[in-house]
């Protein structure tokens, strides 16, 4: 994943840049990065890793390092950028969000076909954010070169760039699979993934980019270089998860939209009949929190937090490189709180189940202090495919999902033939997938939020969500 912020102002916009990039940090762990441009000391950049440390520990002293009245900034989960490019186009900062599916295909081509040269990375690979700039650049403008780069991308790609004399150029993924918005100040305007970072900086809101839209931005005004697209496929796991509780994706709240999923699980299970007697319903903290209070609120069930996460020292579960020292940090968080597990009937609802492994440890944990029962809800259907254009599964391969590997268990390679069917709880298929489960993770029951209650949460016509990750269509 990653997210991008860029400001145009009248007065400094390291300040705007410095915190509107920090408000993306969620969405990302891997590499941070700023560019300016200032009429005197022209492109500026830093990059650091943020692997072991947050953005704004690596960030302090960029007041006293970078000055400009342009600025972009971007938290990375992939390749480091922004990167500085020199070009027909002139001298530019760009940084993506985005997956490329096809790189090595594209990278083949462009070096077969115009004879040039990549800076290779460590163990020969490419920056993707280069190849994006090297295909922009075989066009005569911006925005025919953006327009090019993403037609011939196979994943999506949402492009900020900085130009040399300090105007900004935002184009929206071709799809609109990402959220791109565009703030206004008296002193400017800003771009950013998430709204709430502008709003916190003084901006409001002034347009949202449809599918494929770009714009030219500078302080006299916003230009449009190409209009926006009719089709669109917004990520629709952005609300179930990735969000920030205080983000709007096309008007759509991302805590509001939680709380109505939770509310239509609870419903589901009552007209079910699998309502469970439980003592508690808590959320596995933080973005299944949400989710079980819209649960609670529709069941009647108490809300309550069996265990905390500890956060100040280990803020985010997954920033060691590998899948096994993240399980370690994850469970080293949990801290519990006796009074509310032991001999306690639990009901836990997550934001989604993708391996399982940290969930069976959050079970065996609970267990350990002495809970009776532990039933868990997923606020979005199985995860049947790895995601191909944000990769927020971080699978490698579809059989690392839990759900996949299941059906294989129980039918072999035959079982996907009937993928929809284990989806639905209600077929026999179905059933069998959330017994094995159970079984194999320790729950004492298992049901998982339906594609229709997703959509009917969101409130967003579904021709316009992305719902790959859960049936395969794109």
């Amino acid at each position: 994943m990653g997210g991008f912020f860029g400001a145009v102002t009248t007065t400094n916009a390291i300040y705007d840049v410095f915190f509107g990039t920090d408000y993306h940090s969620h969405l990302g762990t891997y590499r941070g990065g700023m560019a300016a441009y200032d009429e005197v000391y022209g492109m500026q950049r830093k990059i650091h890793n943020i692997q072991n440390s947050p953005f704004r520990t690596k960030f302090e002293n960029i007041f006293s390092e970078m000055k400009g009245r342009s600025a972009i900034g971007c938290i990375s989960d992939t390749d480091p950028q922004p990167l500085l490019i020199r070009s027909k186009l002139g001298t530019y900062a760009i940084c993506i969000i985005g997956i490329i599916n096809n790189a090595e295909a594209l990278i083949d081509k462009y070096l077969n076909d115009c004879g040039g040269h990549f800076d290779a990375m460590s163990g020969g690979g490419i920056n993707r954010t280069e190849l994006v700039a090297a295909l922009i650049n075989q066009k005569n403008s911006f925005s025919e070169g953006i327009k090019f780069a993403q037609s011939v991308i196979d994943g999506s790609a949402s492009i900020l760039i900085l130009r040399d004399g300090g105007s900004l150029v935002v184009a929206r993924d071709r799809l609109g699979r990402t959220p791109v918005l565009v703030g206004k100040s008296e002193n400017g305007y800003c771009v950013t993934f998430e709204d709430f970072a502008y709003k916190k900086l003084g901006y409001e809101d002034e347009r949202e980019l449809g599918p494929g839209e770009i714009l030219e931005i500078s302080v006299d005004g916003i230009t449009q270089l190409a209009e926006a697209g009719k089709e669109m496929r917004l990520c629709s796991f952005l609300w179930t998860y990735y969000g920030y509780p205080t983000s709007n994706y096309e008007g759509v709240n991302v805590e509001t939209m939680r709380y109505r999923n939770g509310e239509i699980m609870a419903q589901n299970d009552i007209e079910n009949g699998k309502k469970p007697d439980i003592d508690y319903v808590g959320g596995v903290p933080d973005s299944g929190t949400p989710h079980a209070i819209g649960y609670c609120n529709r069941s009647g069930l108490p809300f309550a937090r069996p265990f905390i996460k500890y956060t100040p020292t280990w803020p985010r579960s997954f920033m060691p490189a590998n899948q096994t020292d993240r399980n370690k940090v994850a469970k080293m968080k949990q801290v519990p709180v006796h009074d509310l597990i032991k001999d306690k009937k639990l009901l836990f609802v997550d934001d989604s189940i993708v391996r399982g492994t940290q969930m069976r440890e959050t079970v065996e944990f609970l267990y350990a202090h002495g809970a009776k029962e532990v039933h868990i809800r997923s606020a979005c259907p199985p995860i049947m495919y790895g995601c191909k254009y944000l990769n927020f599964s971080r699978a490698t391969s579809d059989m690392e999902l839990i759900a996949r590997s299941t059906i294989k268990e129980l039918e072999g390679e035959e079982g996907f033939k009937y993928i929809d069917e284990y989806s639905d709880g209600a077929t026999e298929r179905g059933k069998k997938l959330r017994d094995a489960i159970c079984k194999k993770l320790h729950f004492s029951s298992l049901e998982f939020q339906t594609l229709d209650g997703v959509i009917k949460s969101i409130g967003i016509e579904p021709c316009k969500l992305c719902t790959y990750c859960w049936n395969g269509r794109e």
